[in-house]
Parts: structure tokens; C-alpha cells; sequence
């Protein structure tokens, strides 16, 4: 399987190529900055730039780019990045493969990030694919996303969304920011702490990928652990797991002094269930949260 991958130095995207080149399958990456070779090339998502001779003869693009959600303060202008990134990203993949398709060439699947934070704060109540997006930034901004690749949708390609919950991996990503605090003994849980926290283990959002890439299934699919948690719940694992306390609590007031906008997205939560991968059969590696 040859594939093209954006976002291939992040988080999952660093594990997915890894994953996809052990198994010897060719993995293509897009960058942003001026490079050029057989497996590398340059694109400028912002400009509508994609060279289509660099992906004519893939079989799949995963495309995971975007600004981080947490990397800033959300001012108005860093918001806008954040939608920017995602819809020009994959926007200009997908017209990128209409284009090639019309010549009946190209990739015939396009994986697309997304995010649960899709479905708002949906409180107590259990969602799965079906449910409808929310009300907040972030639904707002998924619902873009997932829009942004419609030109491969309307030209019978495979468009997959996969809407992702926190990616849980040792020295990266969530834990990456909470081990400190816990070891440094003044983490807490988030405002009422009730919230809920739809994590996946790196090795199951990597997993998940692949299945996805191997298995015939389009539109939007949760990449999430079965078991959700509440943020107090998952705080108190994790000092359990490193024998610290975590008894402190950040009020919900001081979250957003502190975090202003990004609050949403820490005080709210999805309890989110992957209904659509366990039906097609994917076993998770870890099912639990211990």
C-alpha cells in the first residue's frame, strides 16, 4: 500500500507513519517548508498548493493537519488559524483528488482528522456516530472540517472522518502537560471534575488508523476507547498510577481566567462510545483506562 500522509511529525502521525513503514507498506509525507524528493514534498494548504503528480498514484491520504488547540491563548485570531488550518488542509487534498478522479487517477481514500469535540458537551448522555454536532467553537470547527472534504465525497471517493478522542502516549500529547503537575503534587480535577474524558491509548488511535486504511468504512467513525471517564475519575487514576495526591480542584471560574476561550473545551466533555469500529470488528488494545 503506498499512502500520503500530512501532519507525519505529530503525535499520531509520527506513530502511524512508523507503523505503516514497519509493516512495508510505502508512506509519502506533505510538508510545509521547501523540501523535494521521491517520499517528501512540499505543499501550501493556505494557497490551495498541492502537487497532484506527488499523490497520482497513491492509494489513500490521511491527512491529520491542523494548529493545535491547546498550543495558545484563543484569541479571535488564533481561533481563526485554528479553523483555517483544518478546512485549507483538507480542502485542498480532497479538490486536489476530484481533480485526479475526473481523470480516473489518484488515491480512492481520504482519511480526514477530526475530533470529537464535534459533538459538544453532551453531560451524562452516551453519543455514537449517529448523534448530532453541538453548539460550541469546536463543534463549529469539526463540522467545517468534515465539510471541507466534500469534493472527494461528490466525486465517489471514500471520505472517512475519523473524530478522535485525547490521545493518551508516554511523554506526548495530554500526559505530556498532566505527569509533571501530578508528580509535582498540585493537580486536580477541572471545575465539577464530572465531565466527561473519551481517551485512546497512541497504540489504539494507530491501530485504528490502519484498520480504517484496510477496511471499507466512510463517513464519520469515533476513534475512542470504550470506556469514557469522568475528569475526576481519570485524575484520580493517574495519581494513583504515579502515588501522588490529587487533591486540589481548579474552579471553573479559574480555568477561564487562566485558559480564557480554550476553557470550553476542558470544562466541557463528550461521553463519547465507538460504536461504529467495534461493529466492524476492531479489538482495542487498551479497553480501560488502568
Amino acid at each position: 500500500m503506498q499512502v500520503v500522509l500530512s501532519g507525519a511529525s505529530g503525535l499520531i502521525g509520527s506513530a502511524l507513519k512508523a507503523s505503516l513503514t514497519d509493516a512495508g507498506h510505502r508512506v509519502k509525507t506533505l510538508l510545509r517548508h521547501p523540501v523535494s524528493g521521491d517520499d517528501v514534498d512540499s505543499w501550501d494548504p493556505a494557497r490551495g498548493l498541492l502537487d497532484p503528480d506527488f499523490i497520482r498514484d497513491a492509494d489513500a491520504v490521511v491527512c491529520l493537519s491542523g494548529a493545535g488547540v491547546g498550543d495558545h491563548r484563543w484569541t479571535d485570531s488564533y481561533k481563526r488559524q485554528i479553523v483555517q488550518s483544518r478546512v485549507d488542509s483538507v480542502g485542498t487534498v480532497a479538490r486536489t483528488m476530484a481533480d485526479l478522479a475526473a481523470e480516473g487517477r489518484g488515491p480512492r481514500v481520504l482519511i480526514a482528522a477530526s475530533a470529537v469535540g464535534y459533538y459538544g458537551d453532551t453531560g451524562d448522555r452516551q453519543v455514537d456516530e449517529d448523534s448530532p454536532p453541538g453548539d460550541t467553537f469546536l463543534s463549529e470547527v469539526c463540522v467545517q472540517w468534515e465539510a471541507a472534504a466534500d469534493p472527494a465525497r461528490a466525486a465517489g471517493l471514500r471520505v472517512t472522518h475519523v473524530r478522535s478522542g485525547i490521545v493518551l502516549a508516554d511523554g506526548g500529547g495530554a500526559l505530556k502537560r498532566l505527569v509533571p503537575l501530578v508528580k509535582a503534587g498540585v493537580a486536580g480535577r477541572l471545575g465539577t471534575g464530572q465531565q466527561y474524558m473519551p481517551w485512546i491509548s497512541r497504540t489504539d488511535e494507530t491501530a485504528a488508523l490502519r484498520f480504517l486504511l484496510e477496511h471499507d468504512l466512510d463517513g464519520p467513525v469515533n476513534l475512542t476507547a470504550p470506556s469514557p471517564v469522568s475528569n475526576a475519575d481519570f485524575t484520580k487514576a493517574l495519581g494513583r498510577h504515579l502515588h501522588r495526591p490529587t487533591i486540589f480542584a481548579v474552579p471553573r471560574f479559574a480555568a477561564r481566567i487562566a485558559l480564557g476561550d480554550f476553557s470550553e473545551d476542558v470544562l466541557t466533555g463528550q461521553r463519547v462510545t465507538p460504536r461504529r469500529l467495534l461493529d466492524a470488528g476492531f479489538e482495542f488494545t487498551h479497553r480501560t483506562l488502568d
